[in-house]
């Protein structure tokens, strides 16, 4: 079977990736930006607001909402390390109730709220959020930069979680050999794999664990 030719910004079969977050990847950005080809001008540099939905019970579904659009996507498996993900659903506010109720709330994994009304604007959706014992809403500003190595989609960026600010990493692509030699042409092979999720509960506490270095 042939490789799949991988293109930033454009849909493909479902990818792995490894990403990290901590304070210090140096070495790795600089390999990185020596490493990669060239890539479009639109991903050279790029930045955005977004708030994340955290669930304490829950750890494989992944919400997100950007530009009043909601985006869940959902843990497949775990492969050498290297996780894989899907899009579970995918959103517009204002929401309709039967939406929340029948595709978001269960994604939560958490007691469903009441619903006294046919759609949610967002700021709606978001106080029913933080009215729920179970929910947090999460501001995450990001700043990235876009690469490619290896024919994997890379990225470096700063992130502000709340106002935290730390720095992620990531190769992502259809082909797990591809990301294992660019960790490995990174040099963080040894590095503990954190998606956003698992990120993000760490630096607001919601997990009791530190980010890699």
């Amino acid at each position: 079977m042939s490789k799949e030719n991988l293109k930033i910004g454009e849909a493909s079969k479902p990818r792995f990736e490894f990403r990290t977050f901590g304070q210090d990847f140096d070495d790795a950005i600089y390999r990185m930006s020596r490493l990669s080809v060239p890539v479009p001008e639109k991903v050279w540099e790029r930045e955005s607001g977004e708030i994340y939905i955290l669930s304490k019970t829950n750890d494989i579904n992944n919400t997100k909402i950007r530009d009043g659009k909601m985006d869940i996507k959902t843990f497949v498996q775990e492969v050498d390390g290297i996780e894989q993900w899907n899009p579970l659903m995918k959103g517009e506010f204002p929401m309709r109730a039967v939406v929340l109720k029948n595709e978001v709330f269960p994604a939560f994994q958490v007691e469903m709220p009441v619903f006294d009304k046919d759609e949610y604007s967002l700021d709606e959706f978001i106080e029913m959020v933080k009215t729920h014992p179970d929910l947090q809403a999460v501001n995450v500003n990001k700043h990235r930069f876009g690469f490619m190595v290896n024919n994997t989609i890379c990225e470096y960026g700063f992130v502000l979680i709340n106002g935290a600010m730390v720095t992620t990493i990531n190769s992502e692509s259809t082909e797990l050999e591809d990301i294992k030699k660019t960790m490995s042409d990174l040099g963080v092979e040894a590095v503990e794999n954190i998606n956003y999720l698992q990120a993000i509960k760490r630096v607001i506490g919601m997990i009791d664990k530190p980010l890699a270095n």
